[in-house]
């Protein structure tokens, strides 16, 4: 090799060398960038931890306010319907009496249980022959009235077998009635007891046994 051509070969190598060192400093310099990104997701990801904790701090804060009022609405409910239960249970116990038929023994927020199953009653009525069933609300429903025909009466007979032949009047008793509630309980033999003034007015002449 002469010495021009070991020149040229030095002066290439030293030019890879050099190509060589850019290209390291290059790659090192993406490195550098690809790092600065991935700093900034992980950055992004802890935020959005941070902000899914506090949103699920804040909906545990909220399921626990509605459960709160869930309460509250539930003794509401509670205490309204005592009230009436108590208020009707007053204005009979004096008389007991429902669409003519006069009762020796009222009992108020019966809840009988046996072997047989548990049962619960607002306000019952009884002499010799018949009984009464009156369901007590603050404001009824029609399904109040249908639960009372359709449930209380079988599972009154399925807990005392021996009063199954007596005869059974049925109630409705509430502070608040619409129009189509009366006429379902009157054409179902259902007595209406609702507040008129001071006094209870009673709905009892088309009574139906069941």
């Amino acid at each position: 090799m002469t010495d021009n051509e070991l020149k040229e070969l030095v002066a290439g190598l030293a030019v890879s060398n050099a190509e060589l060192v850019l290209m390291s400093k290059e790659t090192n310099a993406k490195f550098d960038r690809t790092d600065a990104k991935f700093d900034r997701t992980d950055a992004k990801f802890d935020r959005t931890e941070a902000q899914m904790d506090r949103t699920e701090a804040q909906m545990a804060r909220t399921d626990a306010s509605l459960e709160r009022i869930g309460i509250r609405l539930g003794n509401i409910a509670d205490n309204n319907g005592s009230n009436a239960e108590d208020y009707f249970f007053n204005s009979l116990v004096d008389k007991p009496e429902l669409g003519g038929i006069g009762y020796d023994t009222i009992v108020k927020n019966f809840i009988p249980k046996s072997k047989r199953g548990q049962g619960e009653f607002d306000i019952v009525m009884y002499n010799g022959e018949n009984i009464a069933l009156i369901e007590c609300k603050y404001k009824a429903h029609k399904s109040d009235v249908e639960k009372l025909i359709a449930k209380q009466v079988d599972s009154f007979k399925k807990l005392f077998p021996i009063y199954a032949n007596h005869k059974f009047y049925l109630g409705i008793a509430s502070f608040l009635f619409y129009p189509e509630l009366e006429e379902f309980a009157k054409e179902n033999g259902v007595a209406i007891l609702k507040q008129k003034g001071d006094v209870v007015e009673i709905e009892a002449t088309n009574l139906k046994v069941y």
